[in-house]
């Protein structure tokens, strides 16, 4: 009997695996929904009565799994990079010739910018093990239960493959229109867009609400295509296709940056006519040798490229102008405005830079303005319409002092903002605050702008350090705050005490003072006392970090109130030196030491992933196609057109061998 039923629940596996495919990716369906349907709850029936039979690949998985209590967070085996942005065809024209002049004569894949969120999905022998958001590009959340309901993402693919995957999962604009007229009946607030509605899909606790609001994704690239092998970004689409993913089949290659700007006007004016919302196109080098001899920068590769729609620009009425504080004591006006919808949001705020800027465009309170909104760009004043000005418009003068503290604004030479400088102004105390707290910095899960603005106002923080001597009966007095939460907090808190010294630094808020150079600061010091020691001469000896930067942190740190707060820190045992790989202590090897590695083929004694590793931590780098740079390939079973390349080039090849006898005598 109990065969009988597993061979059953085998078959029905199959089945529904196949009709969904046809159905959510190939768009060509061989059975109807009502068959599915019975095959679904035939499945389901079975693995209620015998759950040892329920498998992790099951087509059930779809319906939605208990409720988490949060997400996992969890770090990127390679960075999650954004792409640079082209506004216009002199944009694309610059970005070409950029890009001959290094490469020479080059084919460029376009595909539609799908306006949703970033994801990437990791399969182990053929199955789907683990997805992440996008997060901030180098730590991502586990969202694998969510994106399992999401029925064009294969459970299981047709190769035993062990490889990653990235997409854009987004909310079909028919999923969009039924989830608001649900959300209208319920009498609940409305989604501003698909996009909105996607991430705010994605990030349900519980996937069974998940499952219900029908998303979609087109996967766009192979993380690490060592597992597939492709000479092109359209040949890696191609594979994928043949593994049973589903990618957006609007792409075309072009062999020159004028074909791309055709395709672009072609999709500027059909773009309305899309089931799903895109903001753009993306333009890469097809070829993968040239990507890879092209290379990235920190923040994007320097083989590809966004082309952003123009930006939409709509009329309303400036009721007001606010002032913000930031953290710097930039005091920043913002336009208050008649709300209006713009470019899928409604717009209710937008920027007006500085004091200049409203004067030089004669912009005046109870205007009629342009406002314009590009991609995720915050919304901008644009002009105001002075022609069909009333009399009752009010032109508007910046304050002479600050409107949180009441100290005077200065306007430091060089800079066209207005500055508080006063070290205590609450505004920029909490914004420092907030920014302490932030995810590059000391990510504290859960202590938001409001409740650290309600800390504040309660008089339980002053500063920074503060938010570690907090305790139950500071936190539950505050809205919306039971026990589960602030223990919740609590315990947020007392996991950030363990940070790396370069979150610390970089939460601490100097001036000019970005993640990067945080970093490699907090590495070449290793900790905040030997860092109290440091000279401007000293820091700008080090990569990266310029004039400017260290004297901004140098007179940081010989505030004596900076003193006094790193002392509050450090009695609450917040950690106070480098944690992390530092470049001079990676383990080398002769072998290995600074040379780059390709694999290619099968390997039979270990994965690929477990081989990258260990040639990093003797001292090289692994990529993914083989160039002139590329010092050794290792070459397992069926090994193709990469190990050709190598002979062509006359790089050294190993078998997998040769590369476990070296391996071996490096252990002995």
């Amino acid at each position: 009997m109990m065969a009988e039923l597993k061979s059953r629940v085998e078959e029905l596996h199959h089945l529904l695996h196949r009709y969904n495919r046809e159905y959510h990716v190939l768009d060509n369906p061989t059975v109807p929904d009502s068959e599915y349907d019975k095959l679904l709850h035939e499945l389901i029936s079975i693995e209620e009565e015998h759950p040892e039979l329920k498998t992790a690949d099951s087509p059930t998985v779809r319906v939605g799994g208990p409720p988490l209590s949060q997400f996992e967070k969890v770090n990127h085996d390679t960075p999650m990079l954004s792409l640079g942005n082209a506004f216009n065809n002199e944009d694309l024209r610059k970005f070409d010739q950029r890009i001959k002049d290094k490469v020479g004569k080059v084919h460029y894949t376009c595909e539609l910018k799908i306006d949703g969120l970033a994801v990437s999905l990791k399969y182990e022998n053929g199955r789907f093990v683990q997805g992440l958001t996008r997060g901030d590009g180098t730590t991502g959340e586990n969202i694998t239960e969510n994106l399992k309901t999401i029925h064009a993402i294969p459970l299981t693919i047709k190769e035993p493959l062990s490889i990653e995957v990235r997409g854009e999962a987004y909310m079909p604009r028919k999923s969009f229109i039924a989830l608001n007229e649900q959300k209208e009946k319920n009498n609940e607030q409305l989604f501003a867009n698909p996009r909105n509605a996607a991430a705010g899909s994605l990030r349900q606790l519980d996937s069974k609400l998940t499952a219900k609001r029908k998303l979609d994704i087109f996967l766009y690239s192979v993380n690490d295509l060592t597992e597939i092998e492709a000479k092109s970004q359209s040949e890696a689409l191609n594979n994928l296709d043949d593994l049973g993913f589903k990618t957006n089949k609007e792409r075309e290659t072009f062999d020159d940056i004028e074909g791309v700007i055709k395709f672009i006007e072609k999709w500027t004016e059909k773009r309305n006519n899309l089931p799903y919302d895109i903001d753009g196109i993306v333009i890469k080098v097809d070829d993968l040798d040239q990507q890879q001899e092209l290379g990235f920068t920190q923040k994007s590769p320097r083989w590809a490229i966004a082309y952003k729609f123009p930006a939409e620009e709509v009329l309303t009425t400036l009721k007001d102008i606010e002032l913000s504080i930031g953290r710097t004591g930039v005091v920043t006006p913002t336009a208050i405005l008649e709300p209006v919808k713009v470019a899928g949001t409604t717009v209710s705020r937008a920027s007006l830079h500085n004091e200049d800027l409203i004067h030089e465009k004669d912009i005046r309170i109870g205007d009629k303005v342009i406002i314009k909104k590009a991609g995720d760009i915050i919304p901008e004043v644009v002009r105001s319409i002075s022609e069909d000005r009333s009399e009752s418009s009010k032109v508007y003068h910046m304050p002479t002092h600050c409107p949180s503290c009441e100290h005077e604004l200065v306007r430091i030479e060089g800079e066209v903002a207005l500055r508080c400088i006063n070290p205590k102004c609450p505004a920029q105390l909490v914004e420092g605050m907030i920014h302490f707290v932030s995810r590059q910095a000391m990510n504290i899960d859960g202590l938001g702008e409001k409740i650290i603005e309600q800390l504040y106002q309660h008089k339980k923080i002053k500063d920074v350090a503060d938010l570690y001597y907090l305790t139950e009966s500071d936190l539950l007095p505050l809205e919306r705050m039971g026990e589960k939460k602030v223990d919740n907090l609590l315990k947020a808190i007392e996991a950030s005490k363990s940070k790396s010294l370069e979150h610390l630094l970089f939460g601490l808020g100097v001036r000019h003072l970005g993640t990067k150079a945080s970093r490699v600061i907090s590495e070449y010091y290793e900790t905040i006392d030997n860092l109290f020691e440091a000279t401007i001469e000293d820091l700008t000896l080090i990569a990266d970090v310029g004039h400017k930067m260290a004297q901004s942190l140098v007179t940081y740190m010989e505030n004596e109130d900076i003193k006094v707060l790193i002392n509050k820190l450090k009695e609450k045992n917040v950690n106070m030196t480098y944690k992390g790989v530092k470049q001079s202590e990676i383990q080398g090897h002769p072998s290995f030491s600074g040379k780059t590695f390709v694999l290619t083929g099968k390997m039979t004694e270990m994965t690929r992933p477990e081989a990258t590793q260990i040639i990093q931590s003797l001292g090289a780098s692994v990529t993914s196609s083989v160039t002139k740079k590329t010092d050794v390939v290792i070459a397992g079973e069926d090994a193709g057109s990469k190990l050709k390349k190598a002979e062509q080039l006359n790089i050294e090849v190993w078998t997998e061998q040769d590369w476990l006898d070296k391996y071996r005598n490096i252990n002995e």
